[in-house]
């Protein structure tokens, strides 16, 4: 797997996840960027918005986009399922396997 690859693939399951630990609350880009930043010191903000658009077209969370420019964004009901391993996950989210049992 190329290095870019991995990085947008493990850059979304960690958008989810940090989304998921927000709920209820609707979550802004710029702290989106923030948290993500700790993990991916480079990314931009660029970037970021390419993933959160690419998780919005898969349903797996819901955009506002305010006229100011910036973006919020919540779990759908899919983007929950996903993290809680309730669903199957496909290819282009580096969601880790499952290999305990609750």
């Amino acid at each position: 797997m190329d290095y870019q690859r991995h990085r947008r693939e493990a850059m979304r399951w960690n958008i989810l996840q940090m989304l998921y630990k927000s709920r209820p609350y609707t979550t802004n880009e710029q702290f989106v960027l923030n948290v993500i930043g700790t993990i991916y010191p480079d990314v931009t903000a660029l970037e970021l918005r390419q993933e959160l658009d690419y998780l919005s077209d898969r349903k797996m969370l819901e955009l506002t986009r305010q006229p100011s420019g910036t973006w919020f964004a919540d779990l759908t009901r899919l983007g929950v399922d996903l993290v809680e391993y309730t669903v199957e996950c496909g290819p282009g989210i580096a969601r880790p396997v499952k290999y305990w049992s609750e």
